[in-house]
């Protein structure tokens, strides 16, 4: 009940394409991984210097 069914996603994709258009979507979904990418390496180096913090 909680996962989504293909049909689902479905709508979801052309409401993205109404709302974004076709152009805009590649864009959007490039920045979105180049934020992921940053917030990954981000969290990564935190975790790093966390413990020598603590000493």
């Amino acid at each position: 009940m909680g996962a989504l069914s293909p049909s689902h996603w479905a709508i979801i994709a052309v409401v993205l394409v109404v709302l974004f258009g076709s152009k805009k979507l590649p864009e959007a979904a490039r920045g979105l991984g180049r934020s992921m990418r940053i917030l990954k390496s981000e969290v990564g180096e935190l975790q790093a210097d966390g413990p020598e913090l603590e000493k």
